[in-house]
């Protein structure tokens, strides 16, 4: 058993982190650039950021490496650096939460598979093994597959973890997350993934934890955590936003409080949540008060 099982298995309920996009652009990130750049470029300010999670009281913390995949990082230029910003990236995190699980971030590659786009799977695979090869000889052993639409890539990153860790001969544990929107034939990511169908589809690639990120806030999470809980047996991951994007003097902003947040979380709990942590405009006051109420329900 892995790490993040066994930790699972102790202590029932996990803490995970908040948003990195959010802190690393309050502390200067241009939209638009790259945040994985900043592996290299400001390593402090990242490694701030993971300590930052892990005195708010999470048990596993990311890294910055969301965007780095090869296929992402072309868009930047940066094709040929992926193995020194993943490598960079996975170590900021290690150096900066000791003694916390550490997931390295996988996010989509932004690219299509046929009929919406020409890339092939096997082009798509490689394009993650790239990353996860450095995430892993970087000493990264949890991988966390997140805010995916298509099935189909994220099953491409799994079966590239699963490669590598044969490859490098090496245990890796996977979470994996997709992005559900409410929809008028239920929650289904934008390319129509229902979550029964995420649930048997990641299980049967390989994913130890399963479960949904980002989204449009907390409230949204609960039903389809229970979705998740009625469709697989394995822990349940849940990292909402905290609430929809608005534009405010052009400045996009979050409104759910920490409070809000936490207070919903004993119906994740009960819906099935086994990980619970935030995505897109949260931040350490989120993790804070999430973790308070977590400690009132272990």
């Amino acid at each position: 058993m892995g790490a993040l099982l066994q930790k699972l298995e102790e202590k029932r309920l996990l803490l995970s982190d908040g948003a990195w996009g959010t802190l690393l652009q309050e502390k200067g990130l241009e939209a638009g650039s790259c945040p994985e750049l900043w592996n290299v470029e400001q390593p402090e300010t990242v490694r701030s950021v993971a300590a930052a999670y892990a005195e708010a009281g999470s048990d596993l913390v990311l890294t910055n490496t969301f965007g780095g995949s090869t296929l992402a990082l072309r868009r930047h230029g940066l094709m040929d650096r992926t193995a020194e910003l993943n490598e960079a990236g996975a170590r900021l995190s290690l150096e900066g939460a000791p003694g916390k699980l550490v997931a390295a971030s996988v996010g989509p590659t932004g690219e299509f598979l046929p009929p919406m786009g020409d890339l092939s799977e096997e082009q798509m695979r490689e394009a993650f093994a790239v990353q996860i090869r450095a995430l892993l000889k970087a000493g990264i052993r949890i991988l966390c597959v997140e805010t995916m639409s298509c099935l189909e890539e994220a099953v491409c990153a799994l079966q590239a973890a699963k490669a590598v860790a044969a490859e490098l001969s090496v245990e890796v544990e996977v979470m994996a997350t997709m992005t559900f929107n409410d929809t008028p034939r239920g929650y289904r990511t934008f390319m129509g993934v229902d979550c029964r169908s995420a649930a048997q589809k990641l299980s049967e690639a390989g994913a130890h934890v399963l479960g949904s990120n980002c989204g449009n806030g907390i409230e949204q999470m609960v039903p389809i955590a229970r979705e998740f809980r009625l469709n697989t047996d394995k822990p349940i991951l849940i990292q909402a936003n905290a609430g929809l994007p608005r534009i405010e003097n052009g400045v996009t902003v979050f409104r759910q409080s920490p409070e809000h947040m936490a207070g919903w979380v004993p119906r994740l709990v009960d819906a099935g949540a086994s990980i619970i942590g935030g995505c897109c405009g949260t931040n350490p006051e989120h993790i804070r008060a999430i973790r308070r109420q977590l400690d009132r329900l272990l």
